[in-house]
């Protein structure tokens, strides 16, 4: 579990200007989801004053080649978020926290080309869409501010938001193959504007999703034999470092991964799902610790 301190925001300061800004920032909280990135697929944000967190963030995604002979790259990614704000409504010395959290659904897709440098280095351009939905719990956020102040906040009342987003990608991929062991690198820099649409006026928003992250992999087989294949042993690491808008929006500018796990080789006996690995995870950034579990599948 990550620990983050977070701000607290006024519910009486409800101008045009408030509510551009917490637009913004719920869409800025959607652009940490939008590739495949092991040090994001999993994360919890909690400020320490309560039982739940103040972020969760899960995602499924992955990417590869159609084939050797024929280099066209596709990727996707679906990420669930459930995000709250921490408004308070200052009355006096008093101040009390409001619940209005943000739940928020993605589906990110991603078309490239490699163009080999090396026989184990391509150079690979992905162009980048997305399309979001986010809303709140207006529901119960409504129902406790009627019930217990006397307060109008067109940003909870209208509080649905459609997105999309248009980039891309570029990435320096180096694959290293051999008996005794496999190497994977991957270096990549993305860049996805977000816009709203079809909002209310009151959350309507835009941010700007950059990020460059460095991925390896180590694969090494062991004595041990499943599936009449050779178990195999698997070291990974990786650093994120967000860029523009999400460049310290939640209290850090990078997070670093550390992963330790087994592969099994499914090939003799499943032509789709060739190899399935369990990887476990440590994470850490400034002020952020974690760990978590990664189940993937190569074909």
């Amino acid at each position: 579990m990550a620990q983050y301190a977070y701000g607290q925001t006024p519910l009486q300061d409800t101008g045009t200007n408030y509510l551009k800004k917490r637009a913004d920032a719920l869409m800025t909280i959607v652009g940490y989801s939008l590739t495949p990135d092991v040090t994001t697929g999993n994360l919890k944000i909690n400020s320490g004053s309560g039982d739940r967190a103040d972020l969760q963030m899960t995602s499924l995604g992955g990417g590869d080649r159609i084939s050797a002979n024929f280099p066209l790259y596709l990727e996707g990614t679906l990420a669930l978020s459930r995000y709250n704000p921490t408004f308070t409504d200052g009355v006096g010395s008093k101040s009390v926290n409001i619940p209005m959290y943000w739940n928020s659904i993605t589906g990110t897709g991603g078309v490239g080309w490699d163009f080999p440098i090396t026989d184990q280095l391509r150079f690979r351009p992905i162009a980048n869409f997305m399309l979001g939905h986010l809303e709140s719990d207006a529901s119960i956020a409504t129902r406790y501010i009627n019930n217990n102040r006397d307060i109008n906040l067109q940003f909870i009342n209208s509080g649905r938001m459609n997105s999309y987003g248009l980039g891309g990608s570029v990435m320096l991929d180096y694959e290293n193959y051999k008996p005794d062991q496999e190497i994977d690198v991957e270096l990549r820099y993305t860049n996805i504007a977000l816009q709203t649409f079809d909002s209310s006026a009151a959350v309507q928003g835009s941010a700007d999703s950059q990020s460059a992250s460095l991925w390896a992999r180590s694969r090494i087989p062991t004595p041990f034999m499943a599936l009449d294949r050779p178990v195999r042993a698997v070291f990974e690491v990786a650093n994120t470092q967000f860029l523009g808008n999400l460049r310290g929006a939640l209290g850090f500018s990078s997070l670093s991964s550390i992963g330790t796990g087994v592969e099994l080789d499914r090939s003799a006996s499943d032509p789709i799902f060739t190899r399935i690995r369990l990887v476990f995870r440590y994470q850490f950034g400034l002020n952020v610790r974690g760990t978590s579990i990664g189940l993937a599948a190569s074909f």
